[in-house]
C-alpha cells in the first residue's frame, strides 16, 4: 500500500516539475521572441514585440512556480537550518521530520484553499488582465493546479515521516533519484 502511494505520489510530482519546467521554456522563448522582435522593429524586421508578453510572463512564472513545489517537498529540498542536526540524535530528527512535515502540509492546504478562494472572486468579478485581457481567474486555476499536488504530496511526506519515526525501513530511499 505505502509503495503504490509512494509511486503515485512521485509520479504526479515528477510531471508536475516536467510540466512547469516546458511551462518555463515557452515563456522563455516567447520573451526572447518578444525582445528580438522590438529590437528589430526600427529595420522593418521581424513583427515587433509581442504584445502582452508581461501578462504572459506573469502567469507562466507562476503556474511554474507551483508546479515545482510538489517535486521539492517530495525530494525534502525545500531551504532548511540544520546547523544542529549533526549533534541531534536519530529520534529527535525523526521527530523534527515530522514536525516539518506536519508544517509543510498546513502551509500547502493554506496555500491551495486560498487559491481555490481568490480564483472563484476573480472568476465572479470577470477581472482580466490589462494588455491581453485574458481572465485573471486563469492563472489562479493553473497555480491552484500545482498548490493541490504539493497538498497531496505533503501528505504522503508526512505519511513517509510518520513511518520514519516508528522506526520503519523507507523503501522509497531505493528508488529516489
Amino acid at each position: 500500500m505505502y509503495m503504490t502511494a509512494y509511486k503515485l505520489t512521485d509520479a504526479l510530482a515528477r510531471w508536475m516539475a516536467l510540466l512547469a519546467g516546458l511551462v518555463l521554456l515557452v515563456v522563455v522563448v516567447l520573451t526572447c521572441v518578444s525582445i528580438a522582435g522590438r529590437a528589430l522593429l526600427p529595420l522593418n524586421i521581424g513583427v515587433g514585440p509581442i504584445n502582452g508578453i508581461y501578462d504572459l510572463t506573469e502567469i507562466g512564472v507562476g503556474a511554474a512556480i507551483f508546479g515545482f513545489l510538489p517535486w521539492c517537498q517530495l525530494q525534502r529540498s525545500h531551504a532548511a537550518v540544520d546547523l544542529f542536526k549533526p549533534v541531534y540524535g536519530t529520534t529527535l530528527n525523526r521527530v523534527l521530520d515530522v514536525i516539518v512535515d506536519l508544517g509543510m502540509l498546513v502551509a500547502a492546504a493554506l496555500i491551495a484553499w486560498r487559491l481555490y478562494l481568490g480564483m472563484l472572486d476573480k472568476l465572479r468579478y470577470g477581472e482580466t488582465t490589462f494588455i491581453m485581457q485574458l481572465p485573471v481567474w486563469w492563472g489562479y486555476a493553473a497555480c491552484l493546479v500545482g498548490a493541490a499536488a504539493f497538498a497531496h504530496v505533503a501528505v504522503f511526506c508526512v505519511i513517509r515521516s510518520l513511518r520514519g519515526l516508528t522506526g520503519r525501513h523507507d523503501p522509497t530511499e531505493e528508488f529516489a533519484a
